[in-house]
């Protein structure tokens, strides 16, 4: 039976014409599989299916997901990234027993300044985040944003510089990553990626087309917390501005 598979221009360019046409006759997709993106059970013999390519330094892994959680593409990770994704995918009962990682949660929400909404994702991990290759309990998130090029904000006046060469991936109203640029000036590679896509209100996606771009706040943890309504947000953000604990910067909007 023919897989409902999809197999993006990028995608088909990285592997070729001819294993692009064997999947997409069936030869050698899987019929179930485990999604790339919400790692729920789907099949392709029976839902749309996307083709997503994890390309690292040296090697590449080809994945799965429900078209409805992630589109058809390209993309670029470590090669230690890579290998992780390589067990998941695998199922390796290994990459089960690694050591927990701190996790980004990110919020979105509408932030109003000089009269006007401004659609914004409020990045706070779970855990201190440690420099890489480092060992102790101290807490280099912010510091490793600034040397990225995010500014501190000791107050949210007006809308921080734009940071070129990140971006917020949007697709299909869905927010799916915040993308930062390759280490060799190749293609940006994902800072963050959704678990599972956010679906994000119709107010925030329609400021985002607006403007074009989405205001990035980042704190440590513990410094703003789950709010439930903006208005709450936006007092946890003035509080952690005010104690010096808030960076920022405008990221471009790749996708709608």
């Amino acid at each position: 039976m023919p897989r409902m598979l999809e197999v993006s221009d990028e995608v088909r360019a990285e592997i070729g014409d001819e294993e692009a046409d064997r999947l997409l006759a069936g030869e050698n997709a899987p019929g179930g599989y485990d999604c790339t993106s919400c790692r729920t059970p789907g099949d392709s013999e029976q839902e749309r299916t996307s083709t997503v390519l994890f390309v690292g330094d040296e090697t590449a892994v080809l994945a799965f997901a429900h078209a409805t959680c992630l589109p058809s593409q390209v993309v670029q990770v470590t090669e230690e990234q890579l290998q992780g994704a390589a067990r998941s995918i695998a199922g390796d009962s290994q990459a089960q027993a690694a050591p927990e990682q701190a996790v980004l949660g990110v919020t979105s929400g509408l932030i109003l300044l000089s009269g006007e909404l401004h659609p914004a994702l409020v990045v706070e991990p779970t855990a201190p985040i440690a420099r890489p290759g480092t060992t102790g309990a101290g807490d280099d998130f912010l510091p490793l944003l600034i040397e990225q090029g995010f500014m501190p904000l000791p107050q949210i006046d007006s809308v921080p510089p734009v940071l070129h060469g990140w971006s917020v991936l949007l697709a299909m109203g869905q927010l799916h990553a915040i993308l930062q640029p390759g280490t060799t000036g190749g293609s940006p590679v994902a800072w963050w990626q959704a678990h599972q896509a956010l679906q994000v209100a119709d107010a925030w996606r329609a400021a985002a087309n607006k403007h074009q771009q989405v205001l990035m706040f980042a704190a440590p943890v513990g410094s703003i917390g789950r709010q439930p309504r903006e208005d709450l947000l936006r007092d946890a953000l003035d509080k952690a501005a005010a104690n010096g604990k808030l960076v920022a910067a405008t990221l471009p909007l790749a996708g709608t």
